[in-house]
């Protein structure tokens, strides 16, 4: 386990695996290190790079100054590129390709950017979360009622079946991991606000970020995220779209075929 310290002050863990070009892995919502899913790729793209799988902010060991905010997010990222050596290839998950997009379009730098379905809503056909969605969550996260919290996030913002959360509290292993990071649920619901009703992205929204970017979704997510993904791969000036069957979001995240894809992205063979 290793630390540096952000702009703010703000304590940052991450761990370190692996020699090579720098690699940084952003998490998604409810995710942190330790989550199996950025272990194992970690591990497997180690082969390769120096792999950074950090905490973000309010997660595991890192620190939670407030009030929050997006740009110091972004400041936290910024800090472990300096710590990997000034530049890395990075790879965000859901949320955190959401973040990772909203850093390289502030100019951190970035190399290349691998982004894994972030959760846009781009077309009025699918489903999507109720309008207040971002405020709600806020709201139950300041009433410290972690729990509804969850199930909100979940089943309106992500689509769960309801019985599946209720599954999911049985399991004290599983619920309590989620419960001890979902605090940082309005974070997550802060990066998605404005991007998750249902209405076409700005074409010059993101003309900054020029930098070769690789847009990845499969078909074993729904086809809301799939939809978001292709939307995005087609206003980014220098994106590539990588649909692959197989492929998932979470659950069925598919770390070695990701790998594989990185891999080839990051060493410049795609």
């Amino acid at each position: 386990m290793y630390s540096i310290i952000s702009r703010d002050g703000t304590r940052i863990v991450y761990d370190k695996v692996g020699q090579g070009p720098a690699l940084i892995l952003v998490a998604g919502a409810f995710s942190y290190r330790k989550f199996p899913g950025l272990v194992q790729l970690a591990n497997q793209m180690s082969e390769h790079f120096t792999v950074y799988n950090y905490d973000r902010r309010g997660r595991g060991d890192s620190g939670d100054t407030q009030p929050y905010d997006i740009g110091r997010e972004i400041e936290d990222l910024q800090a472990l590129i300096d710590e990997a050596g000034g530049s890395a290839c990075v790879w965000g998950l859901s949320s955190g390709a959401v973040l990772a997009l909203k850093a390289a379009s502030r100019e951190v730098s970035i190399t290349k950017l691998a982004l894994h379905e972030p959760p846009f809503v781009v077309d009025a056909a699918d489903r999507m979360p109720p309008k207040n969605f971002v405020m709600h969550v806020t709201e139950l996260i300041s009433a410290n009622r972690r729990a509804e919290a969850i199930k909100y996030f979940m089943t309106k913002g992500m689509g769960a079946p309801s019985f599946v959360v209720s599954l999911m509290r049985m399991m004290p292993g599983v619920w309590s991991k989620l419960m001890a990071v979902a605090h940082t649920l309005p974070y997550d619901a802060a990066l998605l606000d404005g991007y998750i009703d249902g209405k076409s992205l700005p074409t010059k929204l993101w003309s900054t970020v020029t930098i070769p970017t690789l847009v990845l979704e499969g078909t074993e997510s729904p086809v809301a995220l799939r939809h978001g993904a292709q939307a995005l791969a087609n206003v980014l000036p220098n994106a590539q779209l990588l649909s692959k069957k197989g492929l998932g979001h979470t659950k069925k995240l598919n770390t070695k075929m990701i790998s594989s894809e990185l891999t080839a992205f990051c060493m410049g063979n795609l």
